[in-house]
């Protein structure tokens, strides 16, 4: 009992309970209220169903000249043999070794690039691509990868149906959730 009153004590003084004075009195009011606006500036995500993806559109073609201009320095001409330190963008489409090399063919989902492009690249100054240069971008290094054809325009409804060449070697963590597919769409993939 009576190390209990010494602690009570310490307690008086750290929180200032019974002298009038709160806790938030005292507080440096850093920061300010968070607004919706806020919030929606980084809310950002490309989800693999297509749900946070914006308006705009893109074909390889046209990413091929934003890829040399924009990305070829770090990642290298057509996606292969990038500086040290980086990803190469073009790889295996079959992954049947555990110490395949997973570059893009290895995501389970195309959107999964573009929400990493639109979030990171390119480096070091993030989230300055246009939405019509992300989608030129991801269907040209699609397109590298043949995942699919130059020609195919990527948008807001296209790119979610595309099948990545890994996307059904996945192992499901929850099997209650075995039929789950967040693709939802009428149309089937290509």
């Amino acid at each position: 009992m009576s190390t209990l009153k010494p602690l009570a004590a310490a307690l008086v003084l750290v929180c200032g309970l019974g002298t009038g004075i709160t806790v938030a009195a005292d507080s440096p009011r850093l920061g300010k209220p968070i607004t919706e606006a806020d919030i929606t500036a980084w809310n950002i995500e490309a989800l693999p169903d297509g749900a946070g993806l914006p308006g705009g559109s893109g074909t390889a073609k046209q990413g091929a000249a934003i890829y040399s201009q924009k990305c070829a320095l770090c990642h290298g001409e057509n996606g292969v043999n990038p500086r040290p330190g980086y990803s190469p963008l073009v790889g295996p489409s079959k992954f049947d070794r555990i110490d395949t090399m997973k570059t893009v063919p290895y995501y389970k989902y195309a959107t999964t690039l573009f929400d990493v492009m639109r979030r990171s690249m390119p480096y070091p100054i993030p989230k300055t691509l246009t939405n019509d240069e992300l989608y030129a971008l991801s269907a040209y290094i699609l397109s590298l990868n043949k995942i699919i054809g130059e020609d195919e325009v990527m948008d807001a409804k296209s790119l979610p149906r595309v099948k990545m060449p890994n996307r059904d070697n996945f192992i499901v963590w929850d099997p209650n959730k075995i039929e789950y597919d967040p693709v939802r769409t009428d149309d089937p993939p290509r």
